[in-house]
């Protein structure tokens, strides 16, 4: 029985529906498909962590955190980023923990941006950054990166700040590109908005997965872009435990007096075990540092075994992801390819224009090597059984 209501709604977002993303799901459950898709681990966590959650919980940490985060936590966040960037935080008033990152994003833009205002971000992009700015009343302005580099054209940028660009939304290293911004390109990002009220919002949440030796080039590591940035981290992405749903921000103080107004009203405090057990994990560095390594040698296993396969590899600078092309071999879509490899050879991928607002389809799909070996293997071994 269908229960028949007279209540008209109004949607704030009419356009957005089911995704791609659903449908890849639903067809990869329904042929059992190997998973290159999703960005979540496939591997367990250190059990270390979990020995911290659990000892917290017995321990009693399980009433509400703090506002702004269990103090020794950030404590611990402050010096990583002291040590690894030059930038000091303010424990008190410059550092909150947040219940995800995504939480961190939503709560920095509504914060931010006021109806009226224009938000430019730069696709392909993650999806949500559009739509948070849109619920705000405000305009996104997406600006293309340049394929196959990936890389962002700063007179472009310039060329689209108008009196009403309120916020810049950057995201290094970049997903899904696998691209990360150099120190050139901190300096372009200076340069356009010295002398403005532009705030940067700067999604990091891959900070510590850079690959052959680069250094992470986020705010925090340039003086002038951190006086006007919004840097948010997450420790799910960091220590394999996505669905934990804890991350953090940076901003100075007159920014994040701001981002508190809505945090607390939305969340007001992460998960507290969670927080005591990061706070004790992350008192040695190592927990962090080693990420860089450890995700190289599964994209270059990725390569190893895919040397074979009929698609062409674009280069992976960070993040846990990586590109592939088959322009060579096929016209068919990229939604159409993807399904196909599902359905046809048993692996699930992602296609890029699905991080396109206008679904702009330049024959990528994008590869996940955040899983253990043996998922890599075996997802590349389908890969290559496609004709080229």
């Amino acid at each position: 029985m269908t229960i028949q209501t007279p209540v008209q709604t109004h949607s704030k977002l009419p356009d957005v529906g089911t995704t791609i993303f659903t449908v890849i799901g639903q067809l990869s459950n329904q042929y059992n498909a190997i998973n290159l898709s999703q960005g979540a681990p496939s591997f367990p966590c250190d059990a270390k962590l979990v020995n911290h959650v659990t000892q917290a919980m017995q321990q009693g940490f399980n009433q509400y955190a703090p506002l702004t985060g269990v103090v020794a936590l950030k404590e611990l966040i402050q010096a990583k980023v002291f040590t690894l960037y030059g930038q000091s935080y303010d424990v008190n008033q410059e550092i909150t923990v947040t219940a995800s990152a995504s939480e961190a994003l939503y709560s920095a833009i509504s914060a931010l941006v006021h109806p009226g205002d224009e938000v430019i971000y730069f696709e392909p992009s993650f999806d949500s950054y559009a739509p948070i700015v849109r619920l705000q009343g405000a305009t996104p302005i997406a600006l293309k990166l340049s394929v196959p580099e990936f890389a962002i054209n700063w007179d472009e940028v310039q060329a689209a700040i108008s009196p009403k660009t309120r916020m810049i939304i950057i995201n290094t290293p970049h997903n899904p590109s696998a691209q990360v911004l150099s120190a050139d390109d901190l300096a372009q990002l200076a340069r356009v908005t010295r002398n403005t009220d532009i705030v940067i919002l700067s999604d990091e949440v891959y900070e510590h997965i850079v690959f052959d030796g680069h250094r992470h080039h986020g705010m925090a590591t340039h003086s002038e872009l951190a006086s006007r940035s919004v840097i948010v981290s997450s420790f799910g992405k960091t220590f394999h435990v996505t669905g934990w749903r804890v991350g953090y921000c940076l901003a100075p103080q007159a920014l994040m007096s701001e981002i508190l107004k809505v945090h607390q009203f939305m969340m007001f405090s992460a998960d507290t075990p969670m927080q005591y057990a990061f706070a004790e994990y992350m008192k040695d560095p190592q927990t962090y540092l080693h990420l860089s390594a450890f995700y190289q040698q599964k994209r270059d296993l990725m390569i190893a075994e895919l040397q074979n396969s009929p698609f062409q590899l674009l280069p992976s600078s960070g993040s846990f992801f990586m590109l592939a092309s088959y322009a060579h071999f096929s016209q068919e879509s990229d939604s159409d390819m993807v399904k196909r490899l599902i359905t046809d050879f048993g692996v699930a991928t992602i296609p890029l224009s699905a991080f396109y607002t206008d679904g702009t389809d330049n024959k990528l799909i994008r590869l996940s090597f955040a899983k253990d070996d043996a998922t890599i293997i075996a997802g590349a071994k389908a890969l290559c059984q496609v004709k080229g």
